[in-house]
């Protein structure tokens, strides 16, 4: 599912259905998903967290849910989603909006449990992302969202193709899915085992990235109002 760059007006046909029957296909959708064991985790680990939001504006998609998260019940619920929720205080989204109005997916749902080199946690295998795909597969089919925000490499790489972070943070890409299409902004994973931000010039991708992000939210009506058209003008 590979991404294109705009730097131009581009239209996204892509609409979050607003039928009164989406709460309920997403509380299902939910019901079922916690109750999968698809991939043979350690003890404990096999818990999937979940989205809040049964009225979501757009989809947030990252790694994989932390302890703190499984503990929590709730995803981006650690020190991570701290410092996630601070950059999305910057682009007009705080953490109780951000939860309400955002769909929060990921490339795997379970803990994957720590890091073999005790920094962080360990990276979901391919057959573990294998075996999640369907879910977020199927969350897009639901929601078709104008706006999916990718945080970390592997979001990134599950929705764009590998490509070096520099040359996509910072940058909106148009995404097909499901018949539809969505504006893609990528974030770098806010992870305190991540050095990628402190890298030179790296700070300023994810201050243009921001900005992106708060020019959609607002033309969206996600945030400072109540638009909601498909079409989507990127600078």
């Amino acid at each position: 599912m590979n991404g294109r760059s705009v730097g131009r007006r581009s239209r996204v046909a892509g609409d979050v259905t607003s039928s009164v029957e989406l709460p309920i296909a997403l509380e299902e959708h939910r019901r079922a998903l916690t109750r999968c064991r698809r991939c043979r985790l350690p003890a404990g680990c096999a818990r999937p967290v979940v989205s809040e939001s049964l009225v979501p504006r757009g989809m947030l998609i990252g790694q994989a849910p932390g302890r703190v998260e499984v503990d929590d019940g709730r995803p981006f619920a650690g020190r991570a989603g701290r410092t996630l929720f601070r950059w999305l205080e910057r682009a007009g989204l705080d953490e109780r909006a951000a939860r309400h109005r955002l769909h929060f997916a990921a490339v795997t749902r379970c803990y994957p449990g720590p890091s073999p080199s005790g920094r962080g946690d360990r990276v979901p295998s391919p057959a573990e992302q294998v075996n999640c795909r369907p879910w977020l597969d199927a969350e897009l089919r639901l929601l078709r969202p104008p706006l999916v925000v990718l945080v970390g490499r592997l979001a990134i790489v599950s929705m764009l193709g590998s490509q070096p972070l520099r040359d996509v943070v910072g940058e909106a890409h148009v995404i097909s899915h499901a018949g539809v299409q969505s504006l893609a902004i990528p974030l770098p994973h806010p992870s305190g085992a991540s050095s990628w931000i402190h890298q030179p010039g790296h700070a300023q991708l994810l201050e243009a990235a921001l900005a992106r992000l708060a020019g959609e939210l607002r033309r969206l009506g996600i945030v400072g109002g109540t638009e909601a058209g498909v079409g989507v003008r990127v600078a």
